[in-house]
C-alpha cells in the first residue's frame, strides 16, 4: 500500500513538473513574439500566415466592390474613349480580379501545413502584378480627338482611387502592395511626361508624391495590422495560461477534497477509536494513583501512574481540540446562542484558573465596567475561548508573575475580554506562526511547555463565528496582551432606547420576555 501511495505521489510530482515546463515554454514564445515585434526589421517577418489570411479575407471581402468600381470607370470613360476598347479593358479587369479571388477561397480552404508554403505568396503577388497591369492598361486606351483636361483629370483622380484602394487591400503583403500599384503609377506618370503642358509635368509629379505617400500609410496599416497580431497572441498566450492554472486549479480543488473526506474519516475513526482505550486508560490510571483498591507499596509505580493518567489527559485534550477545530473548519460546529453576561463567564473562569495560578504565585486582577448588558452569544464557545487566553496566559507567566483580566464597552459600543500577563512576550516575527495551529513560538520549544498550539486557532474560529475581532499584541520582556471583542450587534441593547429584561428577573417590573424604555 505504501508503494503505491509513493507511486502515486511520484506521478503528481511528475505531471506538475510537465505543467511548469509547458508554462515556461509558452511564456518563453510570447517573449519571443514580442522581442520579434519590438525590432523594426523584423517588421515584415513576424506572422506571415495571419497576414496572409487577412489579405486573402480582404479580397474575398472586396470581391463585388472592386467590380462596380471597375463598371463605374468604365461608364464614365466612354465620353473619351471607344466603347469597344472600354468592354475589353473592363472584362480583362473583371477577369484578373476574380482570378485573385479564387486564389484567396483556395488558400482559405488549403490545409494549415500548406499555409506556410512560400508559393502562396508568390501566387499572391504574381495575381496582383497581373491585377495592377489590368488597370495600368486602362491608362494606355487611346483616346478620341475631343478629349481634354478633363480626361487628364479622371485619369488623374482614377489613379489616385486604385491606388488608395489596392493599398487597403494589399497593406498586410508589401511585395503585393508595389506589384499592384507601380505598374500604374509608372504608365501614368510616363505618359504625363510625354506631353508638353506644365499641367501634364505638375500631375506627373503628384502621382510619384501620391505613390510615396500610399507606400508610407501601406507600412503603418502592416505595422496596425501587425501590433493586432500581437495583442491577440498575446491574449491566446493568456487564455492558454488561464485554462492551465484552471485546470491545476480543479486538480488541486479534487485533491483538496479528497484530503478532507480522507481527514473526516481519519477523524471520525480517531474519535471512536483512541477515546475508547484513552477513557479506560484514564480511568484505571486514576484508580492506581489514587491507591483506590489499597496501597502500592513501591512509590515509583505510583509515580508512573500519575505520569500515565497526566499524559492520558495531555492526549485527550489533544483530541479535543483537533475535533473542535476540525468542526469549526468543516463548517459544523453550531452556536447555541443566548442572552448571557459576559464579565459572568470571565470571573467563573478566573476562578477555575486560581489553582494553577496559586501553583506559580501567580496574582489574578480581575476588573469589569459595572451594568453590562448582555450579549447574545454561545456560552460554551466564550467560556472555552476565555479559559484558552487565560491558560496560556497563566502557562508562560514566570512565578511571581501577574495576569489583568478586564471586560469593558467598547468604543462603538460592543464589549471586549482583555488579558494582559508579565510573560516574556513573542517576537513580532514569530506572531503570526504562533497564530497558525499547531503553531508554537521559540520559548514554548525551548521551555517545553505542555501544548498542542491549536488553543489561538479555536480561540480565532469561535470569536469570528460570533462576528468578533481578535488581536493579539506583544513584545519581548513586555508580555503579551490579547483582546477579543464582540460587535454591537451582538448586545442585547444596542439600541439606545431598549434595555433587554431577564425574564426571569422579578424585580423588574415588566412582564417576562418584554423590554423596557432606557
Amino acid at each position: 500500500m505504501a508503494s503505491v501511495a509513493s507511486e502515486t505521489g511520484d506521478d503528481k510530482v511528475t505531471i506538475n513538473e510537465q505543467r511548469a515546463k509547458r508554462r515556461r515554454e509558452m511564456a518563453r514564445s510570447a517573449n519571443d513574439v514580442r522581442s520579434r515585434l519590438g525590432t523594426p526589421e523584423n517588421w515584415y517577418t513576424s506572422f506571415d500566415l495571419e497576414r496572409q489570411h487577412l489579405f486573402a479575407d480582404t479580397r474575398i471581402n472586396a470581391a463585388y466592390a472592386v467590380p462596380l468600381l471597375a463598371l463605374i470607370v468604365a461608364a464614365i470613360s466612354v465620353l473619351w474613349i471607344n466603347p469597344l476598347f472600354i468592354g475589353a479593358w473592363f472584362t480583362a479587369t473583371l477577369c484578373t480580379h476574380f482570378m485573385m479571388v479564387i486564389t484567396s477561397h483556395s488558400y482559405e480552404k488549403a490545409p494549415s501545413d500548406q499555409k506556410a508554403r512560400i508559393y502562396w505568396r508568390r501566387r499572391f503577388a504574381f495575381g496582383d502584378f497581373v491585377y495592377g497591369c489590368s488597370w495600368a492598361s486602362f491608362f494606355l486606351l487611346p483616346q478620341t480627338s475631343e478629349s481634354g483636361d478633363g480626361f487628364v483629370i479622371f485619369h488623374f483622380a482614377t489613379l489616385l482611387i486604385v491606388v488608395a484602394m489596392n493599398t487597403m487591400q494589399s497593406a498586410t503583403l508589401p511585395k503585393c502592395l508595389l506589384a499592384s500599384t507601380l505598374p500604374m503609377t509608372l504608365i501614368v506618370t510616363v505618359s504625363f511626361l510625354q506631353q508638353v503642358n506644365p499641367i501634364h509635368y505638375t500631375l506627373a509629379a503628384m502621382a510619384i508624391g501620391a505613390q510615396g505617400f500610399f507606400l508610407i500609410l501601406g507600412n503603418q496599416l502592416l505595422k496596425n495590422a501587425n501590433t493586432m497580431l500581437e495583442y491577440r497572441a498575446d491574449k491566446d498566450h493568456l487564455i492558454a495560461e488561464l485554462e492551465t492554472a484552471n485546470a491545476m486549479s480543479d486538480e488541486a480543488r479534487r485533491r483538496a477534497e479528497a484530503a478532507n473526506l480522507a481527514k473526516s474519516r481519519f477523524l471520525a475513526t480517531m474519535s471512536h477509536e483512541l477515546r475508547t482505550p484513552l477513557n479506560a486508560i484514564l480511568g484505571f490510571s486514576e484508580i492506581m494513583k489514587d491507591e483506590v483498591l489499597g496501597k502500592m507499596h513501591n512509590k515509583n509505580y505510583q509515580s508512573y501512574a500519575e505520569d500515565i493518567h497526566g499524559s492520558g489527559q495531555h492526549l485527550l485534550n489533544l483530541i479535543n481540540e483537533i475535533l473542535d477545530l476540525s468542526r469549526i473548519e468543516a463548517g459544523r460546529h453550531e452556536l447555541h446562542e443566548e442572552p448571557i453576561f459576559l464579565d459572568d463567564i470571565v470571573e467563573e473562569c478566573g476562578t477555575m484558573m486560581k489553582v494553577r495560578a496559586k501553583a506559580k504565585t501567580i496574582s489574578l486582577h480581575h476588573t469589569h465596567e459595572p451594568d453590562l448588558p448582555r450579549v447574545w452569544a454561545d456560552e460554551r464557545a466564550l467560556r472555552q475561548v476565555v479559559l484558552n487566553l487565560l491558560s496560556n496566559a497563566v502557562k508562560f507567566t514566570p512565578v511571581n508573575g501577574e495576569v489583568w483580566i478586564k471586560v469593558g464597552p467598547t468604543s462603538d459600543g460592543g464589549q471586549y475580554v482583555s488579558i494582559k500577563d508579565t510573560g516574556p512576550g513573542i517576537p513580532e516575527d514569530e506572531i503570526p506562526t504562533v497564530l497558525e495551529a499547531f503553531g508554537q513560538g521559540s520559548h514554548a520549544i525551548k521551555t517545553a511547555e505542555p501544548g498542542t498550539g491549536l488553543g489561538l486557532s479555536i480561540v480565532q474560529a469561535l470569536i469570528n463565528m460570533h462576528d468578533g475581532k481578535f488581536s493579539l499584541k506583544s513584545r519581548p520582556g513586555e508580555g503579551t496582551e490579547v483582546i477579543v471583542t464582540l460587535p454591537r450587534a451582538r448586545i442585547m441593547n444596542y439600541s439606545p432606547d431598549v434595555i433587554w429584561v431577564d425574564p426571569n428577573d422579578k424585580d423588574s417590573g415588566v412582564p417576562s420576555g418584554k423590554a423596557r424604555s432606557a
